[in-house]
């Protein structure tokens, strides 16, 4: 199925009609938990046009258990739609989002970016905080790039299908959400590589450890942009040769990064 849209998008996730829920979440839910500081407030008021509830996904709508353990707790999953008016900010609202609903969320942000109608998706892990068991923390929160609905690249066109939820694990919940976090892992290193692959029979192991490498590769792509800025001002001769040294060390530390994604 070819995906045009957000709403062909949706139709290929296939996820069962019982699922749905299609309610709004007003920005004052938000505001009420008091999980917001002063940036993310001005985030939710100048760029966000609309967040849906679109989908429950829980034992009674789906042939999925829930899962927990003395960390975790996954009784379901819910799948938001975030509408954005600015496209920019939408790692920040993901987290914050993340941090005002306890459930398990699959968030799909749209916008248009550059004049283009676009889709960007976002995971987060949780866990129990063993301090305060009405209270959880955000493990690992992920997100992909920004896809053009109208220009999609081969790996995206795989990685769009790849969701489809018939393609994913039913033992339980958790195991449901780590194929989705496998899959956005996978299309962030394919940003590198080109291409979009889920890895071998091993699947979770190999997730973790792209994961540790695309984290590693934003710590070096973060420094060598620090460094190159710093080299723009410099006057002195001998420590522009020493920046550009450094430059060449942390491009070769990164090319030798991605060639192992």
């Amino acid at each position: 199925m070819k995906i045009t849209d957000f709403e062909s998008f949706l139709q290929c996730l296939g996820i069962p009609n019982k699922c749905e829920l299609n309610k709004p979440i007003f920005k004052k839910m938000f505001l009420d938990n008091g999980a917001l500081d002063a940036t993310d407030k001005k985030c939710l008021k100048d760029d966000v046009d609309k967040v849906r509830w679109l989908y429950t996904l829980k034992p009674s709508t789906i042939n999925i258990a829930p899962y927990n353990d003395n960390q975790r707790e996954y009784p379901e999953v819910a799948v938001l739609h975030v509408e954005l008016l600015k496209p920019e900010r939408f790692k920040r609202i993901a987290h914050f989002i993340n941090r005002s609903i306890p459930y398990p969320l699959v968030l799909l942000f749209t916008s248009d970016v550059e004049g283009q109608a676009s889709l960007a998706i976002g995971l987060a892990d949780k866990r129990i905080n063993q301090a305060d068991k009405e209270k959880w923390v955000i493990e690992d929160s992920i997100q992909t790039d920004w896809f053009d609905f109208s220009d999609q690249s081969e790996a995206a066109t795989e990685f769009l299908a790849s969701l489809t939820v018939s393609n994913l694990p039913f033992q339980n919940f958790w195991k449901f959400y780590q194929a989705l976090n496998q899959r956005v892992i996978a299309i962030n290193c394919a940003s590198h590589s080109g291409e979009f692959s889920l890895g071998g029979s091993n699947q979770t192991d190999k997730a973790d450890d792209r994961l540790a490498m695309l984290r590693k590769l934003e710590s070096l792509e973060a420094e060598k942009l620090e460094i190159a800025n710093k080299l723009k001002k410099e006057k002195q001769m001998g420590k522009q040769v020493e920046m550009n040294t450094q430059i060449k060390e942390l491009n070769d530390k990164i090319a030798k990064i991605k060639g192992k994604l």
